[in-house]
């Protein structure tokens, strides 16, 4: 999917842990002044990056507005690692406004542009030179509401509790109780991710469907399942007396009680993640994990 063309308005998120984004901060700030793009920082990134402390660092970031409502800009510009890039994949799934990342993180599977690439990358995103990646969600319906996943939902036991009893079902059609130490859900996006250091599959961007994987499996004959787009999973916490902590993307969003079930449906398409032209998924796969291995 091409670029809408080229963004009036930029709305910015960091890390949690901020250290070494001041100077991209104050560089992005500068380019979007001289395009005539409004740069939005929100409330939370203002009191994050102390820009209310730091006069000097404030007042070198021409034309734009601290405290502002993040609202839906024309693109929202990431400088940090995976963890950071899902929060904003997740805030504006279903809006229409493509997220464009940086890595200041560690892997950075999710980036498009690297830290030492900055301003080329940057100048890209400025002059609507990227493309727009419709990825899937996994929608979970919890007894508080639905949560949202773009790599994964997660159901571990907890550490100090025996060792969990999961069922699972497809389209109503029981497929079997595992004692394991959890149970991973995931999008291809996420594919890479826990799931892949469970053993199971990699999916690459595009596939229609989602993996179900286990985390430590306490038996010979659990394996991996890739499930179809249309169909919907069920877990069921099959224990007696002992819950199990559910987290999407890695953050703990509930407990599943002993015997409660949850449905999760694979949704087509509600997340954007822009990247440059020629970033393919095969490229990541390459860039990213292989050499780690040298």
């Amino acid at each position: 999917m091409n670029a809408p063309g080229p963004p009036r308005s930029v709305v910015l998120f960091t890390r949690r842990n901020p250290e070494g984004t001041a100077g991209a901060v104050r560089r992005l700030a500068q380019m979007c002044a001289e395009a005539g793009v409004e740069l939005r920082i929100p409330s939370e990134e203002v009191e994050k990056l102390e820009l209310a402390s730091k006069l000097g660092l404030a007042s070198e970031l021409p034309g734009a507005t601290l405290g502002a409502d993040p609202g839906d800009p024309d693109l929202a510009v990431v400088l940090g690692g995976d963890g950071t890039i899902l929060t904003a994949l997740r805030r504006y799934a279903g809006r229409e406004v493509p997220v464009f990342a940086m890595n200041f993180g560690e892997i950075g599977f999710l980036a498009t542009v690297e830290r030492d690439g900055f301003d080329a990358g940057f100048a890209r995103a400025l002059a609507g030179e990227f493309e727009v990646l419709a990825l899937p969600v996994l929608t979970v319906a919890t007894s508080s509401g639905d949560r949202l996943a773009v790599n994964d939902v997660s159901f571990h036991r907890r550490q100090d509790l025996r060792v969990g009893e999961l069922g699972y079902s497809v389209v109503g059609e029981e497929l079997g109780d595992v004692r394991c130490d959890g149970l991973v859900v995931a999008t291809p996006a996420g594919s890479t991710g826990y799931n892949l250091a469970n053993g199971g599959p990699v999916l690459a961007w595009g596939v229609s469907g989602y993996v179900v994987s286990f985390i430590a499996p306490h038996t010979l004959t659990a394996r991996a399942l890739v499930v179809a787009p249309d169909d919907v999973l069920q877990v069921v916490n099959r224990s007696h007396s002992d819950p199990v902590d559910l987290t999407t993307d890695g953050r703990l969003v509930c407990s599943l009680e002993p015997r409660e079930r949850v449905e999760i449906r694979f949704d087509e398409g509600l997340a954007r993640l822009a990247q440059v032209p020629g970033a393919t998924f095969y490229n990541r796969m390459r860039e990213k994990f292989g050499r780690l291995t040298y």
